[in-house]
């Protein structure tokens, strides 16, 4: 369908989500039409809604694409007068596409979206068959924004690695630390949430005495460490999460910053988290010098807030229900990141991994909800896409995503009985997996 459209030289809309994978996804397809000639528009949203859709609904565009979206509106879709594709990782409603809908989720082969297979994969399975091999690796920077690469890339992903290997891709042992040429080595360390180092990650305090323990200055750049002192720190480091020395997946010919593909992603991310959409793409796309200095920026403030919300996490902790636990604040700061530092808060053992957790941010008269919980608690029956749509249904929002990690908008008069409903929910799906 996608080459048709291209041979007939039309412009072909994207839509996608805001987060690392949902902009490697549009930069997946976006690269690959940029380079067959084909025009096309592209619009990065923060989620889908019945409201876009029936905007885009009224454009004059004889194919969009959705990618890292879509797959819980594949019956509105199919009303569409355009061809449509999907090209999505998170859980399917069953509704079957119609002629004009091209479906690729990994769900509906019984892969698991959630670590099999990020967004920005299945939109690279949409243009591979275009000679894109050479594009693979935007498929694992979006695997890493959607935490699926951490522990090395499974199902799907593994076969897309291996198209990158082939291409431009080179796979090194190392030290998993961030920012390792930009910041002191204390931020560098601190701003180290994947793999986690409890004690270590989110906290600037924590960091900078860890170093001043084991002798290291914590205003050197790792860049600047002798070897030796550098082997000192990966030992120190390797007894805190023997995780944290590992495959590094590299594009060589890329400029330092952007070399790594996990720090790839992060940059990708801070763009999307401060709603500077266009700027993500255009790096995405190939723009450097200017954007990527702003860019830089953005992520040295995402950063900061994280670990202030992080601070506020250990002060305050999480309020706890029967089954899970939650966050809230209408603190403007601490609202941009709440879904993160519910993840990370996970990771470093700030928060109790026994219970989902739920990050709540007021936005007016609506909730924001991000629900995450640990793989351990998936296994035990969790779903918290499940939970989180069919709770959210009850009260006029929506909802869904992953068992692993979801999210939903509800209205905020319906908080307190929301809250209810979804412990019952996960009580319910513990007591019966």
């Amino acid at each position: 369908m996608l080459k048709e459209h291209i041979e007939n030289d039309e412009i072909i809309r994207i839509i996608s989500h805001n987060d690392a994978d949902g902009i490697s996804a549009a930069a997946v397809i976006a690269n690959a039409l940029k380079e067959e000639n084909a025009q096309f528009h592209t619009t990065i949203v923060p989620r889908l809604k019945e409201d876009v859709i029936n905007q885009l609904r009224h454009e004059q565009h004889d194919l969009f694409i959705f990618s890292d979206m879509g797959s819980s509106f594949v019956k509105e879709l199919n009303t569409f007068k355009s061809d449509v594709i999907i090209a999505d990782h998170h859980q399917v409603d069953g509704t079957e596409a119609d002629s004009n809908l091209v479906h690729v989720n990994p769900h509906l082969f019984e892969i698991d979206g959630s670590k099999d297979l990020s967004g920005a994969g299945s939109a690279y399975l949409c243009v591979r068959d275009l000679d894109k091999k050479h594009f693979a690796y935007f498929a694992l920077v979006g695997a890493f924004g959607d935490m699926q690469g951490q522990d090395g890339f499974n199902g799907v992903n593994k076969l897309i690695l291996e198209d990158a290997k082939e291409t431009n891709l080179e796979i090194n042992e190392d030290l998993k630390i961030v920012s390792k040429a930009s910041e002191p080595l204390f931020k560098s360390l601190a701003y180290t949430f994947t793999p986690p180092l409890p004690g270590i990650s989110g906290d600037l305090e924590g960091s900078t005495a860890f170093l001043e323990k084991i002798g290291l200055s914590y205003g050197i750049k790792f860049t600047d460490l002798a070897d030796e002192e550098k082997d000192v720190l990966t030992a120190e480091l390797i007894k805190i999460n023997p995780d944290i020395y590992g495959d590094c997946y590299l594009i060589p010919k890329e400029i330092p910053m952007l070399k790594d593909l996990e720090e790839y992603a992060y940059i990708l991310d801070a763009c999307g988290k401060n709603k500077k959409f266009g700027l993500a793409l255009s790096i995405a796309l190939g723009e450097r010098e200017k954007a990527l200095s702003t860019a830089t920026e953005l992520q040295r403030k995402y950063r900061d807030q994280i670990v202030k919300g992080l601070e506020w996490v250990k002060r305050e902790g999480a309020v706890q229900l029967n089954s899970s636990q939650y966050l809230y604040s209408e603190d403007k700061v601490l609202k941009s990141v709440m879904g993160t530092i519910a993840s990370i808060g996970l990771s470093v053992e700030l928060i109790d991994s026994s219970k989902p957790v739920l990050g709540l941010s007021r936005l007016h008269n609506d909730i924001k909800i991000s629900g995450r919980t640990t793989r351990d608690m998936v296994e035990r029956g969790v779903d918290l896409g499940k939970a989180l749509r069919d709770s959210s249904n009850n009260f006029g929002g929506q909802g869904g995503g992953h068992d692993i990690a979801a999210g939903a908008m509800i209205p905020y008069e319906s908080k307190d009985n929301f809250l209810h409903l979804f412990d019952e929910m996960i009580e319910y799906q513990l007591n019966n997996d």
